[in-house]
């Protein structure tokens, strides 16, 4: 798929991005080259193949879940206009 002039103005429109005039067409080839791409890669037959998370056969190393820093809610909360049960309270925006 090649696209022109106007459809680059298009998109530049709907993303609400400004284009030089002079850039337009190389903008054009770029998105065509993209596109083509993308065409490409969905003509491919993927039948059977499952999704991978990672190109890599390998799982994460995690850290231990363990608690680092202490509760200070109160401190923070005595900064705060309002608060009630360890809740902040502001005030209602949506009716």
């Amino acid at each position: 798929m090649s696209l022109g002039s106007d459809d680059v103005k298009s998109i530049a429109h709907l993303a609400r991005l400004e284009i030089d005039e002079k850039n337009i067409e190389e903008h054009a080839k770029t998105l065509s080259s993209i596109i083509g791409l993308v065409e490409e890669m969905n003509a491919v037959d993927t039948t059977g193949i499952k999704p991978m998370a990672h190109p890599m056969d390998i799982s994460q190393r995690l850290r231990a879940d363990e608690v680092l820093e202490e509760n200070q809610r109160e401190l923070f909360q005595k900064v705060a206009p309002e608060t009630k049960d360890g809740l902040y309270l502001v005030p209602q925006v949506i009716e």
